[in-house]
């Protein structure tokens, strides 16, 4: 009875649910003229004190202008001024960006892997290839220790295979044994 309650209450949830949003057939929408406007703001963590500011201009034809200023961490004022048209978002920084040492780091790792695959593939190797190639050649007690594995294994599988004979030949004995006619595939169906 409760999974029933659920199963209503899911299914009138469903049938109220808002689904405006999805569309059979999209048609475009109209293209609303753009209109020109002008904002500008300045704000501060103090009172009296700006730490930021921002001024845009749009001049109705899609065009946007404008720049916005902030505070950084080590207290530098950095403006950004920036052109957003239909070619997309245009920054044009105040300041030099400088990388962080993990930033750095990271860059470093991330060009000695992209110019070792590099010379993988102008090498004609696969990925990895040049790695594995690369490789140590295997001690003797690794060769020692990796043939005694294989062992193991050769022995647990035909141990593995023995049981199933083993099994199959007690089922066909069964088979054999049952007067029913209904013994199919190890399984008795009455």
């Amino acid at each position: 009875m409760k999974q029933f309650l659920i199963l209503v209450v899911c299914a009138l949830s469903a049938a109220r649910a808002d689904v405006s949003h999805l569309r059979l057939h999209t048609t475009p929408e109209p293209r609303v003229p753009a209109k020109p406007y002008v904002f500008s703001y300045q704000a501060g963590r103090a009172p009296g004190h700006v730490d930021r500011q921002h001024t845009e201009v749009s001049d109705g034809s899609g065009v946007i202008r404008g720049a916005f200023s902030y505070v950084d961490p080590r207290h530098q004022v950095r403006t950004v001024q920036y052109v957003a048209d239909e070619n997309g978002f245009h920054p044009q920084l105040s300041h030099k960006l400088e990388d962080s040492a993990a930033v750095k780091a990271a860059k470093e790792r991330h060009f000695a892997a992209y110019n070792r695959i590099a010379q993988e593939h102008a090498a004609g190797l696969a990925p990895g290839q040049a790695a594995i190639a690369a490789a140590p050649h295997a001690s003797a007690a690794v060769v020692r220790a990796t043939q005694k594995h294989l062992n193991a294994f050769e022995r647990i599988a035909a141990e593995h295979a023995a049981i199933g004979a083993q099994q199959e030949a007690q089922r066909l004995a069964l088979a054999a044994q049952t007067a029913h006619t209904d013994y199919e595939n190890g399984q008795y169906h009455p």
